[in-house]
């Protein structure tokens, strides 16, 4: 990453690099942890900092923003004015609901009523949709949408969850965006949780998914011929989404994932499947409901999908929670 910055950084080998006096004398007087007290500083709670399976703009623009930009060094206020304003503004590339096409939208995220509105058009004086900084979550997803600086927006519409697809062709532009929609979330939250601490609250802020890829279904009465579904398995709302495919605006169904003592287990299984199923490494989901039983392509994926659900069963459930499943049972 630092090599593709040399404006920015200088990548030496221990080994096999020569070092000479002034750049060990600079070492030494700057070693990791005196960089980063400078460097690093000023960071506020809400800004993201990427880990290693992170996408490459939010490591890119991480080292940009330390180092290049010099954000979090205390020197000035601006970028932090920036993603705190009472209004932000963003044009982004939004995928069609129904097809495949991206459109330019106008984006507005406000911390006076903490919401974030698109437009149609740039003259629209009428949002398209006016979504709550309650339940909106954001991912970055370059894979699945398509595209370097691809975008998830996520939220509640009608006991459903509405996926809005977008890109910006400049890296700085859309973390930007993803750290002003974390700012305007956490200002929310502090207003709803008035004695919790920013730390308390930042693991809220956004999350990703726990596992997401296809598998195989069948229907409640397992007569059903199997269907390959795209699935997404969320830690914080402890629902397992499918679609019929990834880029679908809303899903085709539901499963809440609530804990062992109320009566949900997940096991694998194996065997032939003669109800037009392609896949063999079978998973038995149980819940007070009913039985669900998918179907995996290979075995390291199977242990994948059965690891994460019994993390999240092995979680204990949060009022919140209770709330969600009791909303999801009505809907059906």
């Amino acid at each position: 990453m630092h090599r593709n910055l040399p404006a920015v950084s200088k990548v030496k080998s221990i080994r096999l690099d020569y070092w000479d006096s002034s750049l060990v004398e600079f070492m030494q007087k700057r070693g990791n942890s005196e960089a980063k007290a400078i460097f690093e500083k000023c960071v506020p709670a809400f800004f993201y900092k990427p880990q290693q399976k992170d996408c490459l703009v939010l490591k890119d623009q991480w080292i940009r923003a330390k180092y290049e930009r010099r954000e979090f060094t205390g020197e000035s206020n601006k970028f932090l004015q920036i993603y705190t304003s009472e209004q932000f503004e963003s044009t982004l590339w939004k995928k069609g609901r129904d097809n495949k096409q991206f459109f330019k939208r106008n984006f507005l995220l406000s911390q006076r009523d903490f919401t974030l509105k698109y437009f149609i058009k740039e003259d629209s004086k009428v949002p398209k949709a006016v979504i709550s900084m309650k339940d909106l979550n954001v991912d970055f997803q370059p894979e699945k949408i398509g595209h370097p600086h691809g975008l998830q927006i996520s939220y509640p519409e009608d006991e459903r969850t509405r996926n809005l697809f977008v890109y910006h062709d400049d890296g700085q532009a859309v973390v930007t965006f993803f750290n002003a929609i974390r700012a305007t979330r956490l200002a929310y939250l502090l207003k709803k949780h008035q004695t919790l601490r920013n730390s308390e609250l930042v693991p809220y802020l956004t999350s990703q998914s726990l596992k997401e890829g296809y598998m195989e279904k069948t229907g409640p009465t397992k007569r059903e011929p199997f269907k390959k579904r795209w699935f997404s398995l969320c830690l914080m709302n402890r629902k397992l989404l499918y679609f019929k495919s990834p880029l679908d605006a809303t899903e085709r169904g539901a499963v809440f994932i609530g804990t062992e003592s109320h009566g949900y287990s997940v096991s694998e299984s194996s065997g032939q499947c003669t109800r037009g199923g392609r896949w063999r490494c079978g998973i038995t989901l149980e819940t007070p409901e009913r039985q669900f039983v998918f179907m995996c392509e290979q075995e390291s994926e199977q242990r994948e999908w059965t690891d994460a659900l019994r993390k999240i069963i092995s979680q204990p459930m949060t009022p919140e929670d209770y709330a969600n499943e009791a909303t999801l049972r009505r809907g059906k």
